[in-house]
Protein backbone atom coordinates (compact mmCIF):
# COMPACT_ATOMS: atom_id res chain seq x y z
CA UNK A 1 0.00 0.00 0.00
CA UNK A 2 1.22 3.51 -0.79
CA UNK A 3 2.55 5.41 2.21
CA UNK A 4 0.89 8.72 2.95
CA UNK A 5 1.57 11.77 5.05
CA UNK A 6 -1.41 13.48 6.66
CA UNK A 7 -1.55 17.17 5.75
CA UNK A 8 -4.33 18.34 8.08
CA UNK A 9 -6.39 16.78 10.86
CA UNK A 10 -9.57 15.13 9.67
CA UNK A 11 -11.73 17.53 11.63
CA UNK A 12 -10.53 20.79 10.08
CA UNK A 13 -12.21 20.47 6.71
CA UNK A 14 -9.51 22.64 5.19
CA UNK A 15 -6.08 22.43 3.60
CA UNK A 16 -3.50 25.13 3.35
CA UNK A 17 -1.11 23.31 1.06
CA UNK A 18 1.46 22.35 3.69
CA UNK A 19 2.89 19.55 1.56
CA UNK A 20 6.33 19.32 0.00
CA UNK A 21 5.71 22.16 -2.47
CA UNK A 22 4.44 24.70 0.06
CA UNK A 23 6.99 27.33 -1.08
CA UNK A 24 5.51 27.44 -4.60
CA UNK A 25 2.96 30.10 -5.51
CA UNK A 26 -0.70 29.31 -5.00
CA UNK A 27 -2.66 28.56 -8.19
CA UNK A 28 -5.94 27.81 -6.38
CA UNK A 29 -7.02 29.37 -3.09
CA UNK A 30 -10.51 28.62 -1.80
CA UNK A 31 -11.32 30.50 1.40
CA UNK A 32 -14.39 29.44 3.39
CA UNK A 33 -16.39 28.47 0.30
CA UNK A 34 -20.10 27.77 0.75
CA UNK A 35 -22.50 26.61 -1.95
CA UNK A 36 -26.21 26.52 -1.29
CA UNK A 37 -28.79 25.38 -3.84
CA UNK A 38 -32.41 26.45 -3.40
CA UNK A 39 -34.94 23.79 -4.38
CA UNK A 40 -38.31 25.40 -3.76
CA UNK A 41 -38.51 26.06 -0.03
CA UNK A 42 -35.63 23.71 0.68
CA UNK A 43 -31.98 24.76 0.82
CA UNK A 44 -29.32 22.16 0.03
CA UNK A 45 -25.86 22.91 1.42
CA UNK A 46 -23.47 21.34 -1.10
CA UNK A 47 -20.34 22.95 0.40
CA UNK A 48 -20.01 24.00 4.03
CA UNK A 49 -17.14 26.48 4.31
CA UNK A 50 -14.24 24.61 2.70
CA UNK A 51 -10.78 26.16 2.50
CA UNK A 52 -8.14 24.75 0.17
CA UNK A 53 -4.82 25.77 -1.38
CA UNK A 54 -3.27 24.05 -4.41
CA UNK A 55 0.16 25.26 -5.45
CA UNK A 56 2.01 25.41 -8.75
CA UNK A 57 3.35 22.03 -9.81
CA UNK A 58 1.08 19.95 -7.59
CA UNK A 59 -0.78 16.89 -8.88
CA UNK A 60 -3.90 16.56 -6.73
CA UNK A 61 -6.78 14.10 -6.82
CA UNK A 62 -10.21 15.00 -5.46
CA UNK A 63 -12.42 12.13 -4.32
CA UNK A 64 -15.73 11.59 -2.59
CA UNK A 65 -19.01 9.75 -2.82
CA UNK A 66 -22.02 11.12 -4.67
CA UNK A 67 -23.29 14.15 -2.76
CA UNK A 68 -19.97 14.72 -0.98
CA UNK A 69 -19.31 18.08 -2.64
CA UNK A 70 -16.47 17.05 -4.96
CA UNK A 71 -18.37 17.84 -8.19
CA UNK A 72 -19.54 21.20 -6.83
CA UNK A 73 -15.94 22.00 -5.90
CA UNK A 74 -14.80 21.04 -9.40
CA UNK A 75 -17.41 23.34 -10.95
CA UNK A 76 -16.27 26.24 -8.78
CA UNK A 77 -12.56 25.60 -9.41
CA UNK A 78 -13.32 25.38 -13.15
CA UNK A 79 -15.27 28.68 -13.08
CA UNK A 80 -18.33 26.80 -14.29
CA UNK A 81 -20.25 27.98 -11.22
CA UNK A 82 -19.89 30.55 -8.44
CA UNK A 83 -19.83 30.03 -4.70
CA UNK A 84 -22.71 31.35 -2.62
CA UNK A 85 -20.24 32.70 -0.12
CA UNK A 86 -16.46 32.79 0.24
CA UNK A 87 -13.46 33.80 -1.86
CA UNK A 88 -11.80 32.01 -4.79
CA UNK A 89 -8.42 33.23 -6.03
CA UNK A 90 -7.28 31.62 -9.31
CA UNK A 91 -3.68 32.25 -10.35
CA UNK A 92 -3.59 35.50 -8.40
CA UNK A 93 -6.99 36.80 -9.58
CA UNK A 94 -10.13 36.99 -7.47
CA UNK A 95 -12.80 35.25 -9.56
CA UNK A 96 -15.41 34.99 -6.80
CA UNK A 97 -17.87 37.50 -8.25
CA UNK A 98 -17.20 37.46 -11.99
CA UNK A 99 -20.06 37.42 -14.48
CA UNK A 100 -20.76 34.41 -16.69
CA UNK A 101 -18.93 36.01 -19.66
CA UNK A 102 -15.96 36.97 -17.49
CA UNK A 103 -15.74 33.42 -16.14
CA UNK A 104 -15.82 32.07 -19.70
CA UNK A 105 -12.83 34.26 -20.57
CA UNK A 106 -10.95 33.07 -17.47
CA UNK A 107 -11.70 29.44 -18.33
CA UNK A 108 -10.27 29.83 -21.82
CA UNK A 109 -7.11 31.59 -20.65
CA UNK A 110 -6.27 29.89 -17.37
CA UNK A 111 -7.85 26.41 -17.30
CA UNK A 112 -7.43 23.40 -19.55
CA UNK A 113 -10.28 20.88 -19.25
CA UNK A 114 -10.18 17.11 -19.82
CA UNK A 115 -13.56 15.37 -19.57
CA UNK A 116 -14.65 11.75 -19.42
CA UNK A 117 -16.48 12.02 -22.74
CA UNK A 118 -13.56 13.52 -24.75
CA UNK A 119 -15.85 16.24 -26.26
CA UNK A 120 -14.15 16.22 -29.66
CA UNK A 121 -15.80 17.54 -32.83
CA UNK A 122 -16.47 14.42 -34.89
CA UNK A 123 -15.98 15.97 -38.34
CA UNK A 124 -12.81 17.79 -37.36
CA UNK A 125 -9.25 16.46 -37.43
CA UNK A 126 -7.13 16.00 -34.32
CA UNK A 127 -5.06 19.10 -34.99
CA UNK A 128 -8.16 21.20 -35.66
CA UNK A 129 -9.73 19.99 -32.41
CA UNK A 130 -6.58 20.95 -30.54
CA UNK A 131 -6.51 24.39 -32.17
CA UNK A 132 -10.04 25.33 -31.05
CA UNK A 133 -9.16 27.04 -27.73
CA UNK A 134 -6.59 29.18 -29.56
CA UNK A 135 -9.19 30.31 -32.10
CA UNK A 136 -11.22 31.79 -29.24
CA UNK A 137 -8.05 33.43 -27.89
CA UNK A 138 -7.18 35.06 -31.21
CA UNK A 139 -3.85 33.24 -31.67
CA UNK A 140 -2.48 33.66 -35.21
CA UNK A 141 -2.65 30.74 -37.64
CA UNK A 142 1.05 29.88 -37.78
CA UNK A 143 1.35 29.92 -33.99
CA UNK A 144 -1.83 27.81 -33.66
CA UNK A 145 -0.42 25.13 -35.96
CA UNK A 146 2.93 25.13 -34.13
CA UNK A 147 1.43 24.84 -30.65
CA UNK A 148 -1.10 22.18 -31.74
CA UNK A 149 1.60 20.00 -33.30
CA UNK A 150 3.79 20.36 -30.22
CA UNK A 151 0.90 19.42 -27.93
CA UNK A 152 -0.02 16.36 -29.99
CA UNK A 153 3.62 15.27 -30.00
CA UNK A 154 3.74 15.68 -26.21
CA UNK A 155 0.91 13.16 -25.80
CA UNK A 156 2.36 10.68 -28.30
CA UNK A 157 0.23 11.51 -31.34
CA UNK A 158 2.83 12.91 -33.74
CA UNK A 159 1.81 11.72 -37.20
CA UNK A 160 -1.90 11.50 -36.35
CA UNK A 161 -2.62 15.22 -36.69
CA UNK A 162 -5.08 14.76 -39.56
CA UNK A 163 -6.93 11.75 -38.17
CA UNK A 164 -10.59 12.24 -37.28
CA UNK A 165 -12.02 10.98 -33.96
CA UNK A 166 -13.65 7.94 -35.62
CA UNK A 167 -10.19 6.91 -36.83
CA UNK A 168 -8.76 6.98 -33.30
CA UNK A 169 -9.14 4.63 -30.35
CA UNK A 170 -10.72 5.84 -27.11
CA UNK A 171 -7.29 6.30 -25.56
CA UNK A 172 -6.06 8.29 -28.57
CA UNK A 173 -9.16 10.50 -28.45
CA UNK A 174 -8.47 11.23 -24.77
CA UNK A 175 -4.87 12.11 -25.73
CA UNK A 176 -6.25 14.64 -28.22
CA UNK A 177 -8.38 16.08 -25.41
CA UNK A 178 -5.28 16.36 -23.19
CA UNK A 179 -3.38 18.10 -26.01
CA UNK A 180 -6.28 20.52 -26.44
CA UNK A 181 -6.12 21.31 -22.71
CA UNK A 182 -2.42 22.15 -23.02
CA UNK A 183 -2.31 24.52 -26.00
CA UNK A 184 -3.30 27.75 -24.27
CA UNK A 185 -0.59 27.13 -21.67
CA UNK A 186 -3.07 27.26 -18.77
CA UNK A 187 -2.26 27.78 -15.11
CA UNK A 188 -4.20 24.61 -14.34
CA UNK A 189 -5.41 21.41 -15.98
CA UNK A 190 -8.69 20.16 -14.52
CA UNK A 191 -9.49 16.55 -15.39
CA UNK A 192 -12.98 15.27 -14.58
CA UNK A 193 -13.11 11.43 -14.52
CA UNK A 194 -10.69 11.30 -17.50
CA UNK A 195 -10.32 7.50 -17.35
CA UNK A 196 -14.01 6.71 -16.87
CA UNK A 197 -14.56 5.54 -20.46
CA UNK A 198 -11.23 3.76 -20.87
CA UNK A 199 -10.03 0.18 -20.41
CA UNK A 200 -7.52 -0.52 -17.64
CA UNK A 201 -4.33 -0.32 -19.73
CA UNK A 202 -5.41 2.82 -21.58
CA UNK A 203 -6.29 4.45 -18.24
CA UNK A 204 -2.72 3.85 -17.07
CA UNK A 205 -1.42 5.30 -20.35
CA UNK A 206 -3.39 8.51 -19.73
CA UNK A 207 -2.09 8.69 -16.16
CA UNK A 208 1.46 8.28 -17.49
CA UNK A 209 0.90 11.35 -19.67
CA UNK A 210 -0.39 13.33 -16.70
CA UNK A 211 2.54 12.29 -14.51
CA UNK A 212 5.05 13.13 -17.24
CA UNK A 213 3.52 16.56 -17.91
CA UNK A 214 3.50 17.29 -14.19
CA UNK A 215 7.10 16.12 -13.75
CA UNK A 216 8.68 17.57 -16.89
CA UNK A 217 6.65 20.76 -17.41
CA UNK A 218 5.62 21.46 -13.79
CA UNK A 219 1.97 21.62 -14.89
CA UNK A 220 -0.54 21.92 -12.06
CA UNK A 221 -3.09 19.10 -12.29
CA UNK A 222 -6.36 18.55 -10.45
CA UNK A 223 -7.93 15.16 -11.08
CA UNK A 224 -11.52 14.48 -10.02
CA UNK A 225 -12.20 10.75 -9.76
CA UNK A 226 -14.30 8.18 -7.93
CA UNK A 227 -11.67 5.48 -8.50
CA UNK A 228 -9.28 5.04 -5.52
CA UNK A 229 -6.65 3.29 -7.66
CA UNK A 230 -6.57 6.20 -10.14
CA UNK A 231 -6.22 8.73 -7.30
CA UNK A 232 -3.01 6.96 -6.24
CA UNK A 233 -1.17 8.30 -9.30
CA UNK A 234 -1.48 11.81 -7.86
CA UNK A 235 0.92 13.25 -5.30
CA UNK A 236 -1.85 14.43 -3.00
CA UNK A 237 -5.39 13.18 -2.34
CA UNK A 238 -8.26 15.29 -1.00
CA UNK A 239 -11.37 13.40 0.14
CA UNK A 240 -14.74 15.11 0.51
CA UNK A 241 -17.60 14.06 2.76
CA UNK A 242 -20.86 15.88 3.53
CA UNK A 243 -19.74 19.12 1.90
CA UNK A 244 -16.45 19.30 3.79
CA UNK A 245 -12.87 18.10 3.36
CA UNK A 246 -12.58 15.02 5.54
CA UNK A 247 -8.98 14.12 4.68
CA UNK A 248 -6.05 15.68 2.85
CA UNK A 249 -3.01 13.43 2.43
CA UNK A 250 0.30 13.62 0.60
CA UNK A 251 1.27 10.34 -1.04
CA UNK A 252 4.91 9.67 -0.23
CA UNK A 253 5.11 7.04 -2.97
CA UNK A 254 2.50 7.58 -5.72
CA UNK A 255 1.96 4.80 -8.22
CA UNK A 256 4.32 5.06 -11.19
CA UNK A 257 2.32 4.70 -14.42
CA UNK A 258 5.40 4.43 -16.65
CA UNK A 259 6.75 1.49 -14.64
CA UNK A 260 3.36 -0.20 -14.53
CA UNK A 261 3.00 0.04 -18.31
CA UNK A 262 6.18 -2.00 -18.74
CA UNK A 263 4.48 -4.88 -16.93
CA UNK A 264 1.04 -4.64 -18.54
CA UNK A 265 0.34 -6.74 -21.67
CA UNK A 266 -0.86 -5.05 -24.84
CA UNK A 267 -4.62 -5.40 -25.30
CA UNK A 268 -5.61 -7.47 -28.33
CA UNK A 269 -8.99 -8.61 -29.58
CA UNK A 270 -9.85 -12.20 -28.84
CA UNK A 271 -9.67 -14.49 -31.87
CA UNK A 272 -12.70 -16.73 -32.32
CA UNK A 273 -10.58 -19.67 -33.52
CA UNK A 274 -8.24 -19.35 -30.54
CA UNK A 275 -11.20 -19.29 -28.19
CA UNK A 276 -12.49 -22.49 -29.74
CA UNK A 277 -9.10 -24.20 -29.34
CA UNK A 278 -8.94 -23.19 -25.67
CA UNK A 279 -12.50 -24.41 -25.16
CA UNK A 280 -11.73 -27.86 -26.67
CA UNK A 281 -8.61 -28.18 -24.57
Amino acid sequence: MESVTEVVPKTTGSSEGTGPQSDARAVITLDHIHKVYSMGDVEVHALRGISLTIREGEFVSIMGASGSGKSTTMNIIGCLDRATRGTYILDGQDVSHLSKDERADIRNRKIGFVFQGFNLLSRTSAIENVELPMLYSGVETAERHKRAREALAAVGLAGREHSHPNQLSGGQQQRVAVARALVNRPALILADEPTGNLDSRTAVEVMEIFQRLNREQNITLVLVTHEPDISQYAKRAIIFKDGKISRDVVLAEPRDAAEELKLLPELVDDDDDDEQVVAHE
